[in-house]
């Protein structure tokens, strides 16, 4: 309930907070922005990566420039995407779930500027946010993504690689974004179960009670760590943080402790924080680049839909990264069962609902 009221007071204030676009910029130049979540456009995950898709999108194509404006905290989603409406942005991009209203509100405001949201539906649920489904806009294009699928297989994977029987998870804040990634893992972690009839442990999250270990936040290192520690005297020996860059926290104590392995979240850990290379086991991609980049790119082209993309293990939108430094952890058999699993969920044959 807290959840709902919050999200239409945000969407009430940033409606109050937007005027009519100003004209859009010349047809052979196209200026794309990012409206950051909290942490940080350096978070190393979700922030980090759609900002890389839209500087991809600006190397493939000269006419297309991009700027971000990060959030210090859920205050400045409303008062940074009327400034990039005021700088005649033609498109932008809202990066996170917690700024679909001030994107909704923006995109009913302004219907000659192109929109997109990352991990929210893009639509308008009413006063109450009851409304379901919701009204769509012909400028507002959702990005969504079935990282579920990803982090099933990364269930399985942690419940073979453990020696303990004991692995965990934890998130960032209560929202689903977060919270497909961990359902998925526990419920990846219990189909192995079933297989391979063992009793692998999962410490923070509860699949029945659909609630878990959260930080509260995605800036908290303190309380990142101290989780990470707790998980671990309780005998996890493979943990998957899914809060943005406080994943550093838990890698940065497992490479202190030497009791555990990392599952890192949204960007190949291994390139976006290689600090921490060895103690990752792999990390559960999300394509925030690929969409960000390709919404861009089809904007420039005039080639915009507000037709919704969800991304998932079929189309390429959602995968498990390589094993990189940690292959040899992963028996060759289980690398070819987790890898066999990814295609039985993608042809449906294998559900991780």
């Amino acid at each position: 309930m807290k959840k709902t009221i919050k999200f239409v007071a945000v969407l009430a204030a940033a409606t109050l907070a937007f005027g009519v676009a100003p004209a859009a910029t010349a047809a052979n130049a196209t200026k794309a922005c990012l409206a950051l979540d909290t942490g940080g456009v350096d978070d190393k995950s979700f922030n980090a990566s759609a900002w890389a898709g839209a500087q991809a999108a600006a190397k493939k194509n000269s006419s297309i420039t991009v700027k971000y404006l990060a959030a210090t905290s859920d205050a400045d989603y409303a008062p940074n995407i009327k400034k990039l409406v005021d700088e005649k942005c033609d498109i932008i991009v809202g990066v996170g779930f917690l700024i679909n209203g001030a994107i909704v509100a923006a995109a009913k405001a302004n219907p000659s500027v192109k929109f997109a949201i990352v991990d929210q539906d893009g639509q308008d649920h009413g006063a109450d946010g009851s409304v379901y489904p919701g009204k769509s806009f012909a400028n507002l294009k959702p990005l969504q993504f079935s990282t579920n699928e990803s982090a099933f297989q990364a269930g399985y994977l942690a419940a073979g690689v453990s020696k303990t029987g004991k692995v965990a998870t934890y998130g960032g804040l209560n929202i689903p974004p977060v919270t497909i990634f961990m359902d998925g893992f526990a419920k990846g972690v219990a189909y192995y179960n079933t297989v391979k009839k063992k009793s692998v442990t999962v410490l923070g999250w509860d699949t029945k009670k659909a609630d878990g270990t959260f930080v509260g936040g995605f800036s908290d290192s303190a309380k990142a760590l101290q989780i990470s520690k707790n998980f671990e005297q309780q005998g996890a020996d493979v943990i998957f943080p899914v809060a943005g860059g406080l994943g550093g926290a838990t890698a940065g104590n497992s490479i202190a402790s030497k009791k555990s392995v990392v599952i890192w979240v949204d960007s190949d850990g291994y390139v976006a924080a290689p600090q921490y290379k060895s103690v990752l086991l792999t990390s559960v991609v999300k394509g925030v680049d690929i969409s960000v980049q390709t919404v861009i790119a089809d904007t420039a082209a005039g080639k915009f839909s507000a037709t919704g993309y969800n991304g998932n293990l079929k189309n390429g939108g959602t995968k498990l990264a390589a094993y990189h430094d940690l292959i040899r952890v992963v028996p060759s058999a289980l690398r070819t069962e987790v890898t066999k699993l990814g295609t039985a969920i993608a042809n449906g044959k294998v559900s991780v609902k």
